[in-house]
């Protein structure tokens, strides 16, 4: 996807939620889930074939969590306009990327839809949540700061919030809204 076309998808991702607030590095190793396995979780009903569903969960078992696929009803699972975004933070970032992308390039006329999400095994809500390899970092992490980009995915540690932030940013240029997520 061109440069300008990403950070105007980044831009437009409002409902992406923000890091709610910083926890320390032990707080963090409680909260925080293995960085494998992960689980699918299959939405597919009236949309997918059993047979597709079936593919999409061997397919899907392989991306990294927090992902979501998004498939335009109207031109199926084995489309262009087939989108799985993953390496996320929160399923909701997720999937606020793959309906943009997958709505950016359909060609029918209905909405996107979800039709699959990975997530930790054992997934349940808690306060902070990172990507698959946010997570694997996470045990480089020996204080300092932590700091992720609810709306690209990226990371970054730094000895400070600021270098944080800054290693974030540089990990993918549309990521404007890096954010000290841990810190000690």
């Amino acid at each position: 996807m061109p440069r300008l076309a990403l950070l105007a998808l980044a831009l437009a991702l409002p409902s992406v939620p923000a890091v709610a607030q910083t926890v320390t590095g032990e707080q963090a190793a409680a909260l925080l889930f293995a960085p494998a396995p992960a689980e699918v979780e299959i939405n597919g009903q009236g949309v997918l074939a059993k047979d597709e569903a079936s593919m999409l969960a061997m397919v899907a078992k392989d991306q990294p969590y927090y992902a979501a696929i998004a498939i335009s009803p109207d031109e199926g699972l084995m489309s262009e306009a087939t989108i799985a975004a993953a390496n996320h933070h929160t399923i909701e970032a997720a999937t606020a990327v793959a309906l943009g992308e997958c709505n950016a390039k359909k060609t029918g006329a209905a909405d996107c839809v979800i039709v699959a999400v990975v997530r930790p095994e054992g997934w349940e809500a808690r306060p902070l949540q990172l990507s698959m390899s946010a997570t694997e970092d996470f045990a480089n992490y020996a204080g300092g700061a932590l700091a992720i980009s609810a709306a690209t995915g990226a990371w970054g540690i730094g000895a400070s919030a600021d270098e944080a932030v800054a290693a974030c940013a540089a990990k993918q240029e549309t990521a404007t809204d890096c954010a000290v997520a841990i810190a000690n």
